[in-house]
């Protein structure tokens, strides 16, 4: 039906956007037009400077939470990526004035090939000592930003095994199309 949302992470016009909700005052949805018009301070204009791998612009976590009215009691951030049922809960803390959200690649929305339309990135993730805060914490296909007090979901692998088998599934072939 017309003018209905296109699956998690999409506004009524079926644009991309990142949700983020929880223990906020006022919910909000982004999508790449309006990250677009946030102030200059909150942009990065290629991640790769911060020691990305991958190119992309990005606006900063902080300035992309001050006009939601965050809940003081709020420990945790959820990372929600729909696309992969992938999940991270960490705390916000150590990563509220480090971690960007990256949101565009050559001036048009991060293409999901790079993990868009939105990608989680935390520069230098080791520096936060923190065992929960680690590579998986950069989530990409994210589509939605939960503030919780206390941990939310988070279904990241738990040991080498798990980690290993995730990233060889991330590069094996797809499968050939079914035929009748």
């Amino acid at each position: 039906m017309a003018g209905e949302p296109q699956g998690p992470g999409a506004t009524e016009d079926g644009q991309p956007s990142l949700r983020v909700e929880g223990r906020v005052t006022h919910p909000t949805a982004w999508t790449f037009a309006r990250l677009q018009l946030l102030d200059a301070s909150a942009q990065v204009a290629d991640v790769r400077t911060l020691g990305a791998k991958r190119a992309g612009a990005a606006v900063r976590l902080e300035q992309l939470l001050a006009p939601l009215g965050v809940d003081p009691a709020v420990t945790h951030i959820g990372l929600h990526g729909t696309r992969d049922n992938f999940h991270a809960s960490i705390p916000l803390e150590p990563i509220r004035n480090r971690a960007l959200v990256v949101y565009a690649l050559e001036g048009q929305p991060l293409p999901i090939a790079s993990g868009g339309p939105f990608r989680f990135f935390i520069p230098d993730h080791a520096a936060c000592h923190l065992q929960e805060i680690d590579e998986c914490a950069n989530v990409k296909f994210l589509d939605r930003i939960e503030l919780t007090a206390g941990k939310g979901f988070d279904n990241r692998p738990q040991d080498d095994d798990e980690h290993a088998r995730l990233h060889a599934s991330e590069h094996a072939p797809s499968p050939p199309p079914a035929t009748t």
